[in-house]
């Protein structure tokens, strides 16, 4: 089951003179997550509209939790304001699904295993391109853009 974790945080505004909102994450949290890295989340703030993000590393084991300003709004939240916030770990690997075209490319030139071993942001970041692709020949591009990706992990390895 996923992880879900709730806290209390105050909404600071993360770039002067721009719309830029984060919440600070309590570090038991943090701890409780066992992650010092980035950690993809689902969250709500004062019942908001859920919304993906990452919990982001700020240093000395803390995380911030970025708050796009159409959340704010919706919320009716604003700078200062202490709100709740709830997340859901989420796991990526299992967000992740292979179009059919990209995997018949990959295992005709034996790149499976490759591919599956990039880190899980590129890997979702190249199939977000393959599948927001409007017309097949960008598509086919973007797939040849994840072979090479494939290749270049093999290389390394």
């Amino acid at each position: 089951a996923a992880r879900q974790l709730s806290f209390q945080s105050k909404l600071e505004r993360i770039a002067a003179g721009m719309e830029y909102y984060a919440l600070s994450v309590p570090l038991k949290i943090t701890l409780a997550l066992g992650n010092k890295g980035a950690v993809p989340v689902s969250a709500t703030v004062n019942n908001s509209e859920k919304f993906l993000a990452s919990l982001f590393p700020v240093g000395g084991g803390r995380h911030y939790l970025r708050v796009k300003n159409k959340i704010c709004q919706a919320a009716q939240i604003k700078e200062g304001d202490r709100v709740k916030v709830q997340i859901t770990v989420r796991d990526r690997s299992a967000e992740i699904s292979m179009p059919k075209d990209l995997m018949s490319v990959i295992r005709a030139k034996g790149l499976v295993e490759d591919f599956k071993a990039l880190p899980i942001g590129k890997k979702s970041y190249l199939l977000l391109l393959i599948e927001e692709a409007a017309k097949p020949p960008t598509r086919e591009k973007r797939i040849q853009d994840a072979v090479d990706a494939a290749r270049k992990k093999r290389e390394r390895r």
